[in-house]
């Protein structure tokens, strides 16, 4: 993998660059659909690529591990083949969601033991085997495993875990640096900074996270409940610590307004399940603020779904007609808000970059916070 840093705002720390991955190019900043289970939720591969425009999307190896499993996925050739995706991959490690979707896990210094959500069996992740998952599953980019601390948290728990994410981090850049592609291209691993909202233990982490060397670099447990200044404020002392030649990625953030705000502290990377999870609640974001679709204001508007968007079902479909749909829980419904919503956020994305290029951005993000945040 290779990153090209190509243009820094003079105002802010915000930064346009291009990441070389063996599936292509991706052009920073960028928002990264989910695909937890090998799809985006709603969404065709093709709209990926031709309405949406994605450059990368996520898988969830967790996910992926349990369903398909890993026997289909090798089969298959990996990831790629098995959703006919020819564009980069980025696979998150799993750690996220043993935190979140287990109730019965046991963390101990080997990994974490829990039972399956689906069905209930049991199984251990390890620093080793997640390395070896995400070799099979074959995304371009893979994460390490890491354990993400609740909100609120408080300092000890915070510290202990962050100093068993950095030994788990040691385990998997050997694990990693052991072993070879299996599918004839390469992978590149970044590890997680931590420390929940503790301004010492994130300098701690990003400083050691820094000291491995990888390509890129993440920054994990933010946006699990904090309040949006303290993510900034996080955000931005890790940012002064990374390294500035290597891509930044901010997991699970946010709404546009978290986007532009990151960007601005120096991210480069953001993913979440947002944009297509409102979606499918009737919230659609716009050029011009939040739509909650599933108002009665919006039952005869028989305007598009946003007028000044290229994306074509926001031209063909009235917003009473979305409104119509997403009140009868019909699957159109899901499919055009999701849509519209990733379109917006790659759209978003397009415009932050274009703005640090030609020199524009600060102004430009001070304007558009305001109203990307207003209720329509």
């Amino acid at each position: 993998m290779n990153f090209t840093l190509q243009a820094q705002d003079k105002f802010s720390k915000a930064r346009a660059g291009e990441i070389e991955t063996a599936h292509g190019k991706i052009q920073t900043p960028i928002f990264m659909p989910v695909g937890t289970a090998g799809t985006v939720k709603a969404v065709h591969q093709h709209e990926l690529v031709n309405d949406i425009q994605a450059q990368i999307i996520l898988g969830n190896t967790y996910h992926l591990y349990l369903r398909p499993g890993l026997d289909v996925l090798n089969k298959a050739g990996g990831l790629h083949k098995f959703i006919n995706w020819e564009r980069p991959i980025l696979t998150d490690s799993g750690g996220y969601q043993v935190y979140s979707l287990t109730e019965v896990r046991k963390i101990k210094e080997e990994g974490v033991t829990f039972r399956s959500h689906i069905d209930g069996s049991k199984h251990l992740f390890t620093p080793e085997n997640v390395m070896d998952t995400q070799r099979i599953i074959g995304a371009d980019i893979i994460m390490a495993f890491d354990e993400c601390t609740p909100y609120p948290c408080d300092y000890r728990y915070a510290r202990k875990s962050m100093e068993m994410t950095h030994r788990w981090l040691k385990r998997c850049c050997d694990r990693f640096d052991s072993t070879e592609p299996l599918y004839g291209y390469d992978q590149t691993l970044f590890p997680i900074v931590q420390g929940s909202v503790y301004k010492d233990l994130r300098e701690k982490s990003a400083e050691t996270i820094a000291s491995f060397n990888r390509e890129g670099n993440a920054i994990g447990g933010l946006s699990v409940g904090e309040p949006a200044e303290e993510m900034y404020a996080m955000t931005e002392v890790v940012t002064n610590i990374l390294p500035h030649d290597k891509p930044r990625y901010l997991m699970g953030v946010g709404t546009p307004v978290n986007l532009l705000e990151n960007i601005a502290l120096g991210i480069d990377m953001f993913d979440c399940v947002m944009p297509t999870r409102n979606a499918r609640n009737g919230m659609l974001f716009t050029q011009n603020g939040i739509i909650n679709i599933k108002n009665e204001k919006w039952k005869d508007d028989f305007s598009p779904i946003e007028a000044e968007s290229d994306l074509l079902v926001d031209q063909i479909h009235s917003k009473a007609y979305l409104r119509h749909l997403i009140k009868s829980q019909e699957i159109l419904g899901a499919q055009i808000a999701s849509l519209h919503n990733l379109h917006f956020y790659l759209w978003l994305m397009e415009q932050a970059r274009a703005k640090i290029l030609d020199g524009t951005f600060y102004d430009w993000k001070n304007k558009m916070v305001k109203v990307l945040d207003q209720r329509l």
